[in-house]
């Protein structure tokens, strides 16, 4: 099977969705913040609306029945796991193309949204295969997206509102701690069934292909776990502060 030609219908439309999202956060919702905070608010409310469906939808096409290559790492993509891909696709394209215009220095972040788009162009446009293995650390990475942003837009607001600053306080511990089991526990125990799958072999998947997704994935991996464990010392930090 030659893999779908690259920009089907699906990608445009859903990029065209999430560039309404975005302006509609910028323009109307965020309007009267800061000009510091609103992009990043704007960020935010992108990444809301992409999280949660993301995850039902990677949830669907992975309960889909196909006795014979069901939860296999380098199964041909069904067409419910593509459309994932395009709509994932779409949103990374529009935050990157946010952090390339107005935060160009948070280069992790713009490394990060551009190996993610790598890995899912590859597996979408080029192998036409995988894609269960990745929908599978998708929904893992954004299981937490609703609470994460929720725990984002409370602090960009918590110096100028008390309510703002409660849940900001409330959401810290409860985000990192769920953040610390998926990134750090879920997350790498699955990523070590997948190399071991692939160092076996890797099925339809050419070497190139799946050895330059483990090394994105890993790296995704260190760098989460990273920034959460900064999150838990600054959090530290201020309750000794406030002890």
């Amino acid at each position: 099977m030659e893999p779908p030609p690259l920009f089907s219908p699906p990608l445009p439309t859903f990029f065209l969705f999430f560039t309404t999202i975005y302006l509609l956060g910028y323009f109307v919702i965020f309007r009267n913040w800061n000009p510091t905070t609103r992009p990043q608010a704007s960020s935010c409310f992108l990444s809301l609306s992409h999280g949660t469906p993301a995850v039902v939808l990677s949830t669907l096409s992975l309960l889909q029945k196909n006795p014979k290559t069901h939860f296999n790492f380098a199964s041909p993509n069904t067409p419910l796991q593509n459309l994932t891909l395009d709509y994932s696709t779409a949103y990374f394209l529009v935050d990157l193309l946010h952090y390339l215009l107005f935060v160009p220095t948070d280069h992790l972040f713009i490394a990060h949204h551009a190996a993610t788009l790598y890995v899912f162009l590859t597996c979408r446009y080029a192998v036409n295969h995988g894609a269960y293995p990745l929908l599978v650390l998708l929904v893992l990475a954004e299981v937490t997206s609703a609470c994460q942003n929720t725990w984002s837009l409370a602090g960009f607001r918590r110096e100028e509102s008390p309510a703002a600053a409660a849940v900001y306080g409330f959401l810290s511990p409860v985000f990192y701690s769920v953040y610390t089991v998926v990134r750090g526990v879920l997350g790498p125990a699955f990523v070590w069934e997948m190399g071991v799958f692939y160092l076996r072999g890797g099925g339809a998947i050419p070497r190139w292909v799946w050895g330059s997704w483990m090394v994105v994935i890993v790296s995704a991996i260190l760098g989460s776990d990273l920034w959460v464990w900064n999150r838990w010392v600054d959090w530290c930090t201020q309750r000794r502060k406030k002890d």
